[in-house]
């Protein structure tokens, strides 16, 4: 071969084919596919807002309207006197503070005030999953109680005063 045909193979194997091995490219789209247009900085910057503003609303602790563009406390300026909770639900409220709130009063307190409040919390999680536990096995136990109840059924149907009924058997 002549030497400027080797030097063009060479040149042509370093660049393309040594390219491929070291850093394979992906399938290339189907024929169907429209590529989406590449954001301007406005679109980004735009982008970007949005989802900080979806984030940090998702923070919020009732999370409601806000998420359609209003401010996170707007909707309760816009609450109708019928959706207004009664006196007595409010009073059972200030009563009886949220699992958050104490959590929060307890962390105020520093540690000594916030292990009691950890455990109880993780006391109640762990009577609720117990009986959660129980009522489950109680279910299944009943399950299996009535499928063995339909398979008794079935085996005495099967049985003509104690002996078995003929089966053909050819």
């Amino acid at each position: 071969m002549k030497l400027k045909t080797v030097c063009r193979k060479l040149y042509d194997y370093v660049r393309y084919d040594l390219k491929e091995i070291a850093f394979p490219s992906s399938l290339p789209d189907p024929p169907n596919t429209k590529r989406l247009r590449k954001l301007t900085l406005k679109d980004y910057y735009y982008v970007w807002k949005e989802g900080n503003r979806l984030y940090f609303a998702s923070w919020v602790r009732d999370i409601g309207p806000e998420l359609r563009r209003l401010k996170p406390d707007d909707y309760k300026k816009d609450m109708d006197e019928d959706d207004k909770p009664s006196a007595e639900h409010v009073a059972s409220d200030k009563t009886e503070p949220s699992t958050l709130e104490e959590l929060a009063v307890a962390a105020r307190g520093g540690m000594e005030t916030l292990k009691p409040v950890l455990q109880r919390i993780y006391m109640i999680r762990a009577s609720s999953y117990r009986d959660a536990l129980k009522s489950f096995i109680q279910g299944y136990q009943e399950g299996i109680k009535q499928v063995m109840e339909e398979n008794a059924e079935l085996n005495s149907k099967g049985k003509v005063g104690g002996t078995e009924k003929p089966t053909s058997s050819s």
